[in-house]
Order: structure tokens, then sequence, then C-alpha cells
């Protein structure tokens, strides 16, 4: 029999407040029910696998656990970077953050792809594509990031100053929160002018590592008291194309922003070619099966559990998955003891009540469930 966690148990604790960009895998909701449940197992170190925008890994350091934060993503590290591994004081980047906001705005290379006039409020461009930013905030775009480039700066002067950028720009676009597509109107926020603020830093607290590879390739060298996996969710949906979950192209252009590496683009969002789905896949948003007939996200679920260094692991999923409750059961059993099962239904936005060992695994045929699956490692 397991246990599960109602939404306003007394042992549910609070969560620091965390921040991050609009994002379509963000567990900020799931956060309280991710500490306690890590609560249970007493962890010294903990990892982070798939850390995204660091929600996680931002309410783990402040929760006084030594944390290796590691996502392919280059934004991700930028984040990480500057929650986990900043040793300055907040008064260390106000002259940095003055100068960048009193910039000259200039004409470059985001404004010549993604800015536009807001003209009679449509968001069409020059060149009949839709953009996600206004070109009076494109223009202050292409000045901060250019002159980020040429002070002189430290890795985590340079992170703090990317994420202000990053988050700037998030609360003026003209969009649903990604960069696959944009907004045929103007959005109300995106009239607004950029203005760089400075993330809600704290000073490192612990030996924290920020890390940046494939999850296999990290695995092997990394030994902790608990793993957090949040894999990105190949969709279940066998008409759905798999471009459209895959968040090397939602988040194309914080990568950009990053990177300031004018890369090559294509297609009407005007993505990175390094993005295209025969790049950009992550075998955990595969739709596809093997040759054995196994379905391959499923397999790298498993391959990912078996080769994780630790006594346990915290296993985020959600019904909307590729994997079936059955084949993502026998995977965990293969594996670990499960310890506990708590479950998110976002529609109702309340942790369901589970009695016994099956009753998750008919819960995971509902839509819209979000579950953390405690596993002790054997």
């Amino acid at each position: 029999m397991m246990e599960t966690l109602p939404l306003f148990d007394d042992e549910i604790v609070d969560a620091p407040k965390t921040e991050g960009i609009k994002y379509a895998g963000s567990k900020q909701k799931l956060l309280p029910h991710i500490l306690s449940l890590i609560r249970k197992v007493k962890p010294r170190t903990i990892l982070d696998g798939f850390a995204g925008t660091t929600r996680v890994s931002q309410a783990l350091g402040q929760s006084g656990y030594t944390v290796v934060a590691n996502d392919v993503a280059v934004w991700s590290e930028v984040f990480a970077t500057c929650y986990l591994l900043n040793e300055y004081s907040r008064s260390h980047y106000a002259p940095l953050l003055e100068h960048l906001n009193r910039l000259p705005p200039e004409d470059g290379w985001f404004t010549e792809h993604y800015g536009s006039d807001p003209g009679n409020g449509s968001s069409t461009g020059a060149d009949g594509l839709k953009k996600p930013w206004q070109r009076h905030n494109t223009r202050r775009l292409d000045a901060i990031r250019n002159e980020i480039d040429r002070l002189d700066l430290t890795s985590v002067e340079r992170s703090v100053l990317l994420t202000s950028l990053i988050y700037a720009l998030d609360e003026v676009d003209s969009t649903l929160g990604h960069f696959a597509s944009y907004l045929n109107e103007w959005s109300p926020r995106s009239y607004k002018p950029l203005r760089l603020k400075l993330p809600a830093i704290l000073p490192k607290r612990a030996a924290h590592e920020v890390q940046r590879k494939d999850i296999f390739d990290l695995l092997p060298n990394v030994e902790v008291d608990l793993a957090y996996f949040d894999p990105p969710y190949g969709s279940n949906n066998e008409k759905m194309p798999p471009s459209r979950v895959r968040y090397a192209a939602y988040y194309h252009l914080w990568t950009t922003v990053c990177l300031n590496d004018r890369p090559e683009v294509f297609g009407k969002a005007k993505r990175r070619t390094d993005t295209s789905d025969t790049i950009a896949s992550s075998v955990f948003e595969e739709f596809r099966r093997n040759e054995h007939g196994h379905l391959i996200a499923v397999d790298a679920i498993r391959r990912m559990l078996k080769g994780t260094k630790a006594s346990h692991v915290l296993l985020s999923y959600s019904s909307g998955g590729r994997a079936t409750a059955e084949e993502l059961n026998e995977v965990i059993a293969e594996n670990g003891n499960l310890i506990e099962v708590a479950e998110l239904d976002y529609k109702r936005n309340v942790m369901a009540d589970m009695r016994w060992t099956n009753e998750w695994i008919r819960d995971a045929e509902l839509p819209n469930r979000e579950f953390l699956f405690l596993v002790e490692k054997v």
C-alpha cells in the first residue's frame, strides 16, 4: 500500500520563491510536493537531471541541499549558473544593469529577424511573417546583447545579465509562451518597454555544480543521494507530429539570445536550423518503436534509471507522455521499490487520493495528470 500527499497535508512544505520563463514543462505547482517527497528520504546531495528553467534546482538550493543541475539547453545552464553559482552581492550588479538599460537602441540581427513595428495591431513584419517582439524592444535587445559580449565579465556575471535579459524579453513578447509560432495581433504586454531587472539571486550556499550534458553522458560521473528526473515527454497522440512537442524547437530563441551566434534560420517562426527535427530530437520525446517493438522513449527511461548512481530517484511523468502506465510501472519495478506516488490533476489543481498500488495505473489513463514516483533504488 502506498501513501498519497493530499493538497493541504501538514507535511506539505512551503516551496521557496522561484523564478522562470513561461514554460510548457514548468514544475512550479508541483514544488511543494517535490520537496515533501524528497524530505522523506533525507538526502544531502541531489541531481536535477533535466533542469529546464531551474525552478526545481532553485528551490532545492534554497532548501539547503547541494545541487547538481543539468540540462542540454544552453539557456538552462545560464539560469543554473545565475541562481546556484553566484558569489556577488546584489549591489554588485546595479551599475551593470544601469549601464545596459541606458544604452541607445540599435538595429541588428534580432531586429532584422524577430522585430516589427506595431502598425495597425498586426504582428506581421515586412517579410510577411509574424514576429514575437515589437521593434522598439528588439532594438533594445540588439544593443544590450552586443554590449554584454563587449564587457569584461565572469561566467557568473554574464549568466546573471543574460538571465535578466531573457526575463525582460519574456515580459514583453507576443507569444503563447513558446517560439514555435507567434500571435497574429500584438499582445498588450508587447507595447511595454524592455527593461532589465536583477533576478532574485542569493549568495552561493553550497558546492553546487552546473552541467550541460546529455543525461547518459552525465550519469556515469555523478553520484548523489537522490536524483530528480523530469524528462521531456513525447506525445502519446499518434497523429501529433513530434516537432510539436520538442523543447529545442519551443525555446530556440533563448538559445540564440544566450549564444548571440546569428544562426541560420528556417520556417515561419525562424527557428535555428540546429533545432530541426532531424538534429534536435530527444530520445525521451521519440514516438516510434525499436526493432524489438519496444517504445524507444520507454527504453530510454529504463536505461536512465538503471544507470543512476543514487539511493533514491524521484521521477516526474505526465499522463500525456509516450509511456503507458503499465510500461512505466514495469520499468520502475525493474530498477527499485516504489515507495510513494503523488498525483496532480491539473484541471482541478489538486492532489488526488490513491489507496492501492494499482490505483495510479488506472488514473494514469485520464488526461492532465502529473505523477511523482519516489523510488528506492535496488
